[in-house]
Formats: structure tokens, C-alpha cells, sequence
């Protein structure tokens, strides 16, 4: 394995088991661990929740009730472009590895299978659903060493494939850097899934550097090309940004899907627990 992958699992694992505490609770009535309220006992339920204590002072049965306690479904959903080959600080696709990394060991701290899969132009099974720790190990280490280059997202075939093959309610974590939208729709997989986006980016897509002029490749298509980043085409990419992510914001709260945006010089680790604490 990778040294700088050992790294990272060594440091989202260490950062999962100390800094993320608690099970997750459902809104549904059962047995559990977590009180909800108090209630007047009606007839054929268990005698065993009643609160003898408060029956007593109200001359009536009281019975406590909880929230049930049940298993999550959790997918995690790195979208692999060539464009993850990018960073300056680090590399977007290493960023989407810890990532995924922090979300499958959360998932199996609080005793919740976890399942995932690659999306581009195709969607891959990278692991099925599993609670073992070396099944993190195996998916990081496919996501790090993946070749994404060539590769654009289709994002139509991310929520009819999704929507077909993920056929329980489940949580899914959409992990991409989401640049050039306008095929990106959440409506219906948002009505049968709880999601959740995180936008990763380096800071120089966003606030980008006069470099004159240069060679490029275009990462998702292998297109070489010659170019100039001056002040008039920068002006010109700050809009197209802007706007794209206008139009990106605006959608996922239209589906009341929560998001985050995590850049690669920042830690992760915060930013997904308050995501995850909304």
C-alpha cells in the first residue's frame, strides 16, 4: 500500500474515534436507548415501560417511550473526473480519499454498513456493503490509485443509475468538485435518498493567478491545447464560476439537500461533522 495512503487512514481512522461520539437515532417509536416522552399508557402495551414513579403522582399509568434505534444505510459516492487530478496544495482525488475515508469509518463507529461507488461516465461497485475496517482500507486505496483521467461526470447516469441500484432508503454522500452543472439534477433521487454534497476544490479554481501563456490539457477529454490565463480570461472564469455554483447552491436547497465545500489546503474532519450535524 501507498505510504501516503497508510497516512491518511492512520489519520482519519485516530480522528474518527476520537473526535466523532454518538449513535445515530431515528424519529421512530420503539424500544431503544434515547427517551422521547412521556405518555398515558394505553391498553396491550408492555407493562415494562411504565413509569411507576409518575403513574403514582398522576394516579393514571404513564408509560416512557424512546427512539428506536436502527441500522443506516450509508453509500458513499466519489464522482472521479479528470479534473481531480488538480490541486496545488494537494490533489483533489488524495482530498476525496480522506473524504470517504472519514465517512466510512464514522459509518462503522456507529455500527452502520457502508457501501461504495465510483460515478464518471459509468458507475462502478468499489465496495459492497460492509462493517469490517480492511473494507475501508480496500475502498481508499481503489479511490487513491484510480485513474481519472479522460473521464467526465455523467450526471444523468449518476441519479438513474443510483436511483435503480440503491433501491433502499439510504443516506448518500455525493463527494465531487461539481464544476459545470447544467446536467445536474437531484430532484427525484432526493425524494427517495437523505443526501448529502460535499464540493471539494482547490482555491485556485476559484481565485485563479495571471500565468500568461501556457500548455494546457483539458483532464476530463486528454484535449491538448495552447492558452493565456491574463486578467480578461480570469474575469471571464470567475463568472462562469460564479454562476455555476449559483446555480448549484440553488439547486440543492431546492431539494433540501445539505452541503459543504471543503478546499484542499483545509482539514476535512470539522467541516463533515457539521455537515453531517445540521
Amino acid at each position: 500500500m501507498n505510504k501516503n495512503l497508510k497516512k491518511i487512514l492512520i489519520k482519519t481512522k485516530k480522528q474518527v474515534f476520537t473526535e466523532i461520539s454518538g449513535n445515530n437515532s431515528s424519529n421512530l417509536k420503539g424500544e431503544g436507548y434515547d427517551f422521547l416522552e412521556l405518555r398515558e399508557y394505553e391498553f396491550g402495551e408492555d407493562i415494562k415501560n411504565i413509569d411507576w414513579t409518575i403513574s403514582a403522582k398522576m394516579n393514571t399509568p404513564y408509560v416512557k417511550v424512546f427512539h428506536a434505534q436502527k441500522e443506516l444505510n450509508i453509500n458513499i459516492l466519489p464522482m472521479l473526473s479528470g479534473s481531480m487530478i488538480f490541486g496545488t496544495k494537494k490533489i483533489k482525488q488524495e482530498l476525496v480519499t480522506e473524504i470517504c475515508s472519514i465517512l466510512a469509518y464514522s459509518s462503522i463507529r456507529q455500527g452502520d454498513p457502508f457501501s461504495s461507488f465510483i460515478i464518471n461516465d459509468k458507475l462502478e461497485i468499489l465496495t459492497k456493503k460492509s462493517k469490517k475496517l480492511a473494507t475501508i482500507a480496500n475502498m481508499s486505496e481503489k479511490i487513491y490509485e484510480y485513474n481519472p483521467l479522460g473521464k467526465d461526470i455523467d450526471y444523468k447516469l449518476l441519479y438513474n443509475e443510483t436511483f435503480n441500484i440503491i433501491k433502499k432508503k439510504s443516506i448518500l454522500f455525493l463527494i465531487g468538485d461539481f464544476i459545470d452543472v447544467k446536467d445536474f439534477d437531484l430532484k427525484l433521487l432526493s425524494k427517495k435518498h437523505e443526501i448529502f454534497v460535499i464540493i471539494v476544490r482547490d482555491i485556485f479554481e476559484e481565485e485563479p493567478q495571471e500565468l500568461g501563456n501556457n500548455s494546457f490539457i483539458d483532464t476530463n477529454n486528454g484535449f491538448k491545447f495552447e492558452g493565456v490565463i491574463n486578467k480578461s480570461s480570469i474575469k471571464d472564469y470567475k463568472a462562469f464560476i460564479k454562476k455555476n455554483d449559483h446555480e448549484l447552491y440553488y439547486h440543492l436547497q431546492k431539494c433540501n439537500v445539505n452541503f459543504t465545500k471543503i478546499y484542499t489546503h483545509e482539514e476535512p474532519i470539522s467541516k463533515i461533522i457539521t455537515l453531517v450535524n445540521r
